[in-house]
């Protein structure tokens, strides 16, 4: 009974404090309408690719390579892909430097050769994607192309319409800048639970009640389970506050899981609320809050918070520091479960947070039993 009166009075505390409520609420509603509505075309996926030219070069003399090459070119000329014959007096490679074709592509008794143009990227690794598959395809089949090489033909026409395949929930759904930044600022704010844990005991010792407290007839385990419990709370509901406006009144996109999201935003806020008790008991003094404020900023930073950060955020310094970020494996996580449907991402996170805040909680029951007090 003890802990669930602590608790309801952190809680009560929390939204009486209208720095609360403009801090964890108004701030980053704004911040997601500005960010949202500024980068709106930086988020644009539409890519227009019109008909791929390649050029080809037959140097097998026929044979089933040959054959084979020209039921594959049949059956991709149907998705806008043309493979047109090299001309005599013609020079592939400077027909491609040239910008008159996509590709030149040989085709010799040794294998296939590809050259690509440099002016269109995203042509040139579409032909290559469709020839590495066509490859996989050419010699799955040379089983049977030399028991029956005139069934060559019909056993790669049969698979030619998966050369290229879009496999996804949504394929039309990407995340657009509302999207983006209404999860980036979800999840910032689950971590900002830290700055708030971190003034959860020090609070206290600043306003002089930490020895009423102490001297109470209430054990510390109560007061320190109380004091997390309505933090915990407090900060959660900020969460759901935050996405509930973003989805009705913002219109951002959570896709079908929420059960999992939620769950996953809960571990974030029990590791946040963790750390900053830790942060507090560790570093001591009235400079602690100061500190964890400012990691947690830089977490928020380098967990893309404020700015996408891609896959191939890269190696060194940078790249550490991205991938140690909390905020970086929530926003990986929700985002596949949100748009790849693929809910067996969201455990990993749950696992990381729940460790680190094991972690957390031990090293601040241990300085919590080592003190006279609070």
């Amino acid at each position: 009974m003890n802990i669930l009166s602590i608790a309801i009075k952190e809680i009560k505390q929390d939204f009486r404090d209208r720095r609360t409520i403009l801090f964890m609420l108004c701030f980053p509603i704004v911040l997601m309408l500005i960010l949202g509505l500024a980068l709106t075309n930086a988020f644009s996926s539409e890519v227009s690719i019109g008909d791929v030219k390649v050029v080809v070069k037959d140097a097998t003399g026929g044979g089933p390579l040959s054959e084979a090459f020209a039921a594959f070119t049949k059956e991709v000329g149907k998705m806008g892909v043309t493979f047109e014959p090299l001309k005599p007096g013609m020079d592939g490679r400077e027909e491609v430097e040239n910008n008159r074709y996509a590709d030149y592509v040989e085709l010799t008794n040794q294998g296939i050769s590809m050259y690509g143009s440099s002016r269109d990227a995203i042509e040139s690794n579409i032909v290559q994607g469709m020839l590495a598959s066509f490859t996989d395809k050419y010699n799955a089949t040379a089983t049977v192309a030399s028991i029956e090489p005139a069934k060559t033909e019909m056993v790669l026409a049969s698979g030619g319409s998966d050369y290229i395949k879009e496999s996804s929930v949504d394929p039309n759904r990407t995340p657009g800048s509302i999207d983006y930044y209404a999860l980036a600022m979800t999840v910032m704010v689950g971590m900002w639970a830290a700055m708030a844990a971190g003034g959860l005991i020090q609070g206290e010792v600043s306003r002089g009640t930490a020895v009423r407290l102490v001297i109470a007839p209430i054990r510390k385990s109560e007061i320190f389970a109380g004091k997390i419990l309505g933090g915990l709370v407090s900060n959660l509901l900020c969460v759901i506050v935050i996405i509930v406006f973003s989805k009705y009144v913002f219109k951002a996109y959570w896709g079908h899981h929420m059960g999992i999201v939620i769950i996953v935003l809960i571990s974030e806020v029990i590791m946040a609320m963790s750390f900053g008790l830790a942060g507090s008991y560790l570093l001591k003094g009235a400079a602690s809050r100061g500190i964890i404020s400012l990691v947690v900023q830089l977490l928020s930073f380098f967990g893309g918070a404020y700015f996408p950060i891609g896959d191939d955020s890269g190696g060194g310094v940078m790249g550490f520091l991205v991938n140690l970020s909390p905020i970086r494996w929530a926003n990986h996580g929700l985002t596949q479960v949100i748009y790849g449907n693929n809910v067996s991402a969201a455990w990993p996170v749950v696992m990381l947070n729940i460790g680190f805040a094991v972690l957390f909680l031990g090293v601040s029951i241990f300085a919590m039993r080592r003190r006279e007090g609070l």
